[in-house]
């Protein structure tokens, strides 16, 4: 009698179990994969004394694929007007850098309803040096100090090499001798 009461047990658990075991694999092929973003934490091994962590959108983090660079400068991490903007860019970011495939813009920051997208365009003058270490952006008219968000928009292929680049902003404001004030770093992450 304990025989015929065990069998239907056994069959429901292997049910269960195969049920289970086919929506976790659907599951694994129906799911999108994730974009790319900053990540929740963020480790430093010597992590230096006036770092400010700047907010980013990347299109793609895989190498070598066509990626979309927002680097965003929101209203309360500027203190001044800003007249010319100078990103350092690490010397191992070995990709090819363009001076048509950057702009300024002002932008609309995205959030889970909406896209990040550019809402109007700030004509610049944009420099690259030989290197490619270093990006010169001057506005035609001041960045203003407000509440408005900013973004310098990269567009590039992917570099080959795998890694955290970390990429430096410094401004020089209105009516200030060249002296350049950090404003904070960008960590793009490429995997």
């Amino acid at each position: 009698m304990l025989k015929n009461q065990s069998l239907p047990i056994i069959k429901k658990a292997f049910f269960i179990g195969f049920s289970a075991f086919l929506f976790s694999a659907g599951a694994l092929n129906v799911a999108p994969k994730s974009s790319a973003s900053p990540g929740f934490f963020e480790y430093q091994w010597y992590p230096e004394e006036g770092y400010k962590k700047l907010r980013y959108l990347q299109s793609s983090s895989e190498r070598l694929e066509r990626a979309t660079y927002y680097f965003f400068l929101r209203g309360k991490e500027r203190k001044a007007d800003i007249s010319k903007l100078t990103l350092r860019v690490p010397d191992y970011f070995e990709a090819k850098i363009k001076p048509e495939k950057l702009s300024l813009c002002r932008v609309n920051i995205g959030s889970y309803t909406s896209r990040t997208r550019c809402l109007e365009n700030v004509p610049s003058e944009i420099k690259i040096n030989e290197d490619q270490t270093s990006i010169d952006i001057s506005p035609e008219k001041a960045i203003p100090f407000n509440k408005d968000s900013y973004a310098v928009v990269m567009k590039i292929f992917n570099p080959r090499k795998r890694g955290m680049f970390q990429f430096q902003a410094f401004s020089q404001n209105v009516g200030e001798i060249d002296i350049s004030t950090y404003l904070g770093t960008w960590n793009i992450d490429v995997q």
